[in-house]
């Protein structure tokens, strides 16, 4: 409930489960739990589930806006973060249903209402994608 009260995303965008390991300021991990459920996977693809790398990223971002919110206080709860840069993402292999997508996201600076994040996917110790991104906060 936390994270919703942080972010606005909600089903079926929402693309955390569970945070972990909050550092303020600094750094945060964000848990999925993917399911054969999921909407992406009736057309992603049917015969072999593969959760699309632009998801991951998603959920990379959504983790850091959390960790943003959580670090400024409730005056920027529901705010808006947005996307402004991704740069070298990599994915490494497949995510599918079963995986517990495990997001770290470090802050590498914050200038006002820009910041700047490294995050690392990793199922079973094991990294599945990989990032640079930045995000403003709007009203």
């Amino acid at each position: 409930m936390q994270i919703m009260k942080a972010i606005p995303h909600r089903y079926p965008f929402l693309l955390l489960d569970k945070m972990e390991d909050i550092k303020a300021a600094e750094s945060a991990v964000g848990i999925k739990n993917v399911t054969v459920n999921e909407p992406f996977f009736q057309g992603h693809f049917p015969a072999r589930p593969v959760m699309p790398g632009v998801l991951i990223i998603e959920a990379m971002a959504q983790t850091a806006a959390t960790l943003v919110v959580l670090t400024l206080g409730k005056a920027f709860e529901g705010k808006l973060v947005y996307f402004m840069t991704v740069e070298n993402a990599k994915f490494r292999r497949p995510v599918g249903p079963g995986d517990q997508l495990r997001i770290y996201v470090n802050k590498e600076r914050a200038r006002g209402t820009v910041w700047r994040f490294r995050g690392v996917a990793k199922v079973d110790g094991v990294v599945v994608a990989e990032a640079s991104f930045s995000a403003m906060i709007v009203d």
